[in-house]
């Protein structure tokens, strides 16, 4: 390789690193680049291969536009220019994999003894004494004792949660390697310490541990050395939850976990018969990356795999650099239904509220409900790790998750990319926690027969309002136990 190409290929990986390390998902969907004919001469030495390359190849990579591209070879000689192109050729043929050099799968000892040890569940009959059924671990009848999810008991197989007869289980998925360093494997222990799920709602007056049996279904082994082993295990526990009639509710862990969230459900309701909702700043479509699954990407997997399709899929709150302009037409091909903030900027939330909770109900099947976190804003939830400006508030988020919940038969929800280390502060804890409240609110508003939009007159207008109380009174009446 001459010196002026070593020399371009230490430019470009000195001033295009960052580029280099955040390529566009949708890249190959472009349109060809034309270029002006003050460029002929020094293009012309250039072969077709190469032509080919620089006007439909992953030149985006290191001029993220066609006019910086352009620009970046006006500027040069014609040795240059040929220099630049040969440069950014092997730039990404090394970048590809490499038959016969790179592994394909990462080897697992499997002579090791403990192949399976993180996932072996204590057997039955360990315990011939134990009934099956909830485990009560307060130690005054109130929430003293060991920290649960919502103050509940706790229950460790699908005989305690058929047995207690269990509306909602409530499992920690304390995964954190779909995105590599970020904290997010401390979430379902920060949404145990916070204690404030389950107690009275001051908008509807209902306390969901009243109306639900729920309980902590503790935390889903997890191998932190390999997300795809984990996605196994996480499924299967989903499963298990689904299959007793229980909703689960997974507190993550970070949003690869709505691969095997999404997939479990499948399993049980079939893949005609769920819808999904996903919260996020992000769309979470990667596509072409080097692991199948990280927590970038778990609809495309769901998608590819066959589990799901994109017309079964409502995403709220995107605001992120990506999709591009060629990633939304993919979406839009594969018949997803998205609301961004720029709609939000456009029409206002009340409308874009509206859109959602219409759609969702014209589909009527069963939905479940994937909550990244990142969807509020950062001013809101400092404890995730790719927080985006503008996002919602949690003003806007907890009306909505609760009318979901309430409007819909909900068979699955999860919050996801809590990272409580990464916020001071215990603000993070407090909405993630309001969020998961809001559904339980929604699954108990349900089984009431509460309207959506129900809220308790009491609350407002100083009760001034004799009709709306007497009904109010009514309705209390006619659904009680």
């Amino acid at each position: 390789m001459s010196r002026i190409t070593l020399a371009a290929i230490g430019l470009l990986m000195y001033t295009l690193s960052i580029p280099l390390l955040a390529q566009d998902d949708d890249e190959e969907e472009r349109e060809p680049i034309e270029f002006p004919s003050s460029l002929d001469e020094k293009l012309s030495t250039l072969t077709e291969a190469e032509m080919e390359f620089l006007s439909t190849g992953p030149t985006r990579r290191f001029a993220s536009t066609p006019e910086l591209l352009i620009e970046a070879l006006e500027k040069r000689t014609a040795p240059e220019v040929r220099a630049y192109v040969d440069a950014m050729i092997w730039v990404t043929e090394q970048q590809a994999f490499q038959e016969g050099v790179d592994l394909d799968h990462i080897p697992l000892n499997t002579d090791s003894p403990d192949f399976n040890a993180y996932a072996v569940r204590r057997p039955r009959s360990f315990d011939p004494d134990r009934e099956p059924g909830p485990i009560d671990l307060s130690r005054y009848g109130g929430r003293s004792g060991i920290p649960t999810f919502a103050g509940a008991p706790i229950a460790l197989t699908p005989e305690d949660l058929i047995a207690g007869d269990v509306d909602v289980a409530i499992v920690g998925a304390p995964l954190n390697m779909g995105s590599g360093w970020r904290g997010a494997q401390h979430g379902p222990l920060a949404l145990r310490l916070i204690g404030r799920v389950g107690g009275n709602d001051q908008y509807t007056q209902i306390s969901p541990s009243r109306e639900l049996n729920i309980v902590d279904y503790g935390d889903i082994a997890i191998d932190q050395d390999s997300t795809e082993r984990s996605m196994q295990h996480v499924r299967e526990i989903v499963r298990e939850i689904a299959e007793t009639g229980a909703v689960p509710f997974i507190v993550g862990g970070d949003h690869s976990l709505e691969y095997p969230n999404v997939a479990a459900l499948v399993d049980v309701y079939g893949e005609d018969n769920l819808s999904v909702i996903h919260f996020d700043a992000h769309y979470d479509v990667g596509r072409d990356r080097a692991h199948f699954i990280d927590h970038g990407q778990p609809i495309y997997r769901l998608l590819a795999d066959g589990h799901i399709k994109g017309g079964d899929y409502i995403q709220v709150g995107l605001r992120s650099g990506s999709p591009s302009e060629s990633g939304y037409k993919w979406m839009r091909e594969q018949g997803f239904k998205y609301h961004s903030m720029a709609e939000v900027e456009r029409y206002g939330w009340d409308y874009v509220l509206e859109r959602i909770l219409s759609e969702a109900k014209a589909d009527g099947r069963k939905l479940h409900i994937s909550f990244d976190v990142d969807v509020l804003d950062p001013s809101y939830i400092a404890g995730t790790g790719t927080p985006v400006s503008g996002g919602l508030t949690p003003r806007e988020a907890i009306p909505i998750i609760r009318k979901l919940c309430a409007q819909q038969e909900v068979v699955g929800f999860d919050i996801v990319e809590i990272a409580p280390e990464i916020d001071p502060t215990y603000v993070t804890n407090l909405h993630s926690a309001a969020i998961v409240q809001a559904c339980l609110i929604g699954v108990s508003m349900r089984k009431l027969g509460f309207d959506p939009d129900y809220l308790n007159p009491i609350t407002i207008d100083h009760a001034q309002d004799d009709y709306h109380v007497q009904n109010h009174e009514q309705n209390n009446e006619e659904n009680a136990p």
